[in-house]
């Protein structure tokens, strides 16, 4: 949109408000404190017709919309257990289904443009609640038949700020990596090709211990990671409570 426009529709609000919300200069714009005041109700009126345009286009013989969004380390098998278990449970529910990373989910489910995400230790923001699903721990592993962690085939995998820092205080010798993946399934699938050391969900790698293809490191510390499902405080109540029911479930039967 043209200058010109912007301005034009910011009048038109600003009269059918009755306030000003702007001030305008050449250095920009900023709220008034009636325009802050007014943020709180635009991103409701926002979340409303964005859910009203959802509803309209639903597929034909489905009753109503979820949309939800998962971090991609959560897809296998989190949520991909969630999406049959809507399937199996709520066939007349149309699914909307999502990857993003953390700030990009969050804003979404903000703005109402998601109904619920599923995060690791997501940081809290106003007016969206966290629900703990389940507690992980995440463990160190190694491919070495003596059990050592060598710098020199560390895998670092980044589960996150709290791990990161935690990991650094840990390990400061592990600074500096040669190899660093932000996904766990695809760190996993490397340190079994080709051999090594790193950080792993414990439901996720206890098969390749059994198998004896990896070998937990003594004494290495455990580092807590948790799950929770996202959504905002002026979400559709029955909408998701149905969404959590179904990963609260799927959470329990694997166990994570």
């Amino acid at each position: 949109m043209t200058q010109t426009a912007v301005s034009a529709r910011v009048r038109l609000l600003e009269d059918q408000v009755g306030r000003r919300l702007f001030v305008r200069n050449r250095a920009g714009a900023r709220l008034t404190p009636a325009g802050d005041r007014f943020v709180h109700h635009a991103t409701t009126l926002v979340q409303v017709w964005e859910r009203a345009r959802q509803q309209i286009a639903l597929p034909p013989g489905r009753a109503n919309l979820v949309g939800i969004g998962g971090e991609f380390s959560l897809w296998s098998p989190l949520m991909e257990d969630w999406m049959l278990w809507m399937r199996d449970h709520q066939p007349d529910v149309a699914v909307r289904a999502e990857v993003g990373s953390v700030s990009q989910l969050l804003d979404r489910v903000q703005d109402g443009s998601l109904d619920v995400a599923v995060l690791y230790s997501p940081p809290q923001r106003p007016e969206l609640v966290l629900e703990l699903l389940a507690e992980e721990k995440l463990v160190l592993v190694t491919t070495a038949k003596d059990g050592a962690v060598r710098s020199d085939d560390y895998i670092f995998v980044d589960w996150g700020e709290p791990f990161r820092t935690s990991h650094a205080t840990a390990f400061p010798e592990l600074a500096n990596p040669a190899v660093a993946i932000s996904l766990g399934p695809l760190a996993l699938s490397y340190l079994l090709t080709v051999g090594g050391a790193g950080y792993f969900r414990r439901a996720a790698i206890l098969p390749y211990v059994e198998s004896g293809q990896v070998r937990l490191v003594e004494r290495a510390p455990e580092f807590a990671y948790s799950i929770y499902a996202v959504y905002s405080a002026r979400s559709a109540a029955d909408l998701i409570a149905t969404a959590r029911e179904g990963l609260r479930a799927c959470a329990a039967a694997r166990l994570i």
